[in-house]
């Protein structure tokens, strides 16, 4: 009779364990429910990667597994398996959306400006040749060099006209008393052919070379292609990520200017890694292009991701906690970079927007670029 009660006991522990754990299970709002695959842009992979995300997006029900890649290089990936796609932009993101088959239209969660960091020594000197204009202690707007500059405008013509010239820091004045400004003077972008960054460089560009006309077939292409090859071939080798040359800008090395994503600025500002900031200075190009990120649903669940991201309170609170401005919530990202006006232009004070070519005009642009 002990040994059968002790056998009875024993039973009814793991049965009341096993249901515990069902239980769990079903009323546990943090259990992820779904397991969701994409392809992103690397500027996103922090966002993913950040607990708090994991833990935000768990709570709706779902696991995401990314990988990277270049926003125009995802066309060529095999993308059966994944539930969407989400490149840095709206180009290529509808060219995927054409090709892959997309679940409905793209969604756009967020979005970023793309502003041209620099060294103060560097900033300086493009300020005082007539290259950019720059803001003294974020209080307002100074013509000339200011040692305490932080934040400031790339005058987008004269740079231009700059880099068709061949410029070099040389004949710059005030350079000269600054070794690690020498050679051609260019900005670091990364490879148009396959990064988004870098394509949406040489659209701003050619927009402005071209007399604020958006390139739209093989003839307009052909007129800014020299100047485009300039911008692209001084550089020699590219990055196919953005993150690289801002991480080497950081640190001290690299070139003195480089093409980022402001949300990479912004998300350092308001990180734990403040103190690295250094001799910063952002300079938003007067004529530039915004970044929207734009996600293509490839399955019924990455539609329901691309909706959380865009509605989601908590989700919303984290994007913008790594930069990104959400679409239509321009409050949210000016709450949260109140402490950083310095060198963050809020409100994109003077900053046009030039349209983007379509992805196949683009393409070409990128290539002939590249030569």
């Amino acid at each position: 009779m002990g040994i059968v009660l002790a056998v009875l006991l024993i039973a009814g522990v793991a049965a009341a364990v096993a249901l515990g754990r069902d239980s769990k299970a079903g009323g546990d709002s943090g259990t992820a429910a779904k397991t969701v695959r994409g392809v992103i842009g690397s500027e996103k992979a922090e966002f993913f990667a950040d607990p708090d995300t994991v833990k935000a997006l768990a709570a709706k029900g779902f696991t995401v597994r990314t990988e990277t890649s270049g926003s125009w290089a995802m066309d060529r990936l095999p993308l059966k398996g994944y539930d969407f796609a989400f490149p840095g932009s709206k180009a290529p993101a509808d060219e995927l959306s054409r090709s892959a088959g997309a679940r409905g239209g793209p969604l756009r969660p967020f979005y970023s400006p793309l502003v041209v960091v620099a060294h103060r020594n560097a900033a300086e000197v493009l300020a005082a040749n007539g290259l950019a204009r720059l803001r003294t202690n974020g209080t307002g707007d100074a013509d000339g060099a200011s040692k305490w500059a932080t934040q400031g405008t790339l005058l987008m013509e004269p740079y231009l006209a700059a880099a068709e010239d061949d410029r070099t820091w040389q004949q710059l004045k005030g350079a000269s008393g600054h070794a690690e400004l020498s050679g051609t003077v260019f900005i670091t972008s990364t490879d148009p052919v396959t990064s988004n960054s870098g394509a949406l460089y040489l659209a701003a560009a050619s927009y402005v070379a071209d007399g604020g006309r958006v390139a739209a077939d093989a003839r307009a292409v052909e007129r800014t292609a020299p100047l485009m090859r300039k911008l692209v071939q001084v550089q020699g080798a590219q990055q196919t990520s953005s993150d690289a040359p801002f991480r080497d800008f950081i640190s001290g090395v690299g070139n003195p200017l480089v093409l980022v994503y402001e949300s990479q600025v912004a998300s350092l500002l308001m990180g734990s890694q403040r103190q690295e900031v250094g001799d910063l200075v952002v300079l938003y190009p007067d004529t530039t292009v915004s970044s929207d990120h734009t996600l293509v649903p490839l399955t019924d669940e990455g539609r329901e991701l691309g909706e959380l991201l865009s509605t989601d309170p908590a989700l919303r609170k984290l994007a913008v906690r790594h930069g990104f401005r959400p679409q239509g919530a321009a409050a949210e990202f000016t709450a949260a970079t109140a402490g950083h006006t310095a060198y963050i232009d809020q409100r994109l004070t003077g900053v046009r927007q030039a349209p983007v070519p379509t992805a196949e005009v683009l393409r070409s642009m990128a290539r002939q670029a590249r030569g």
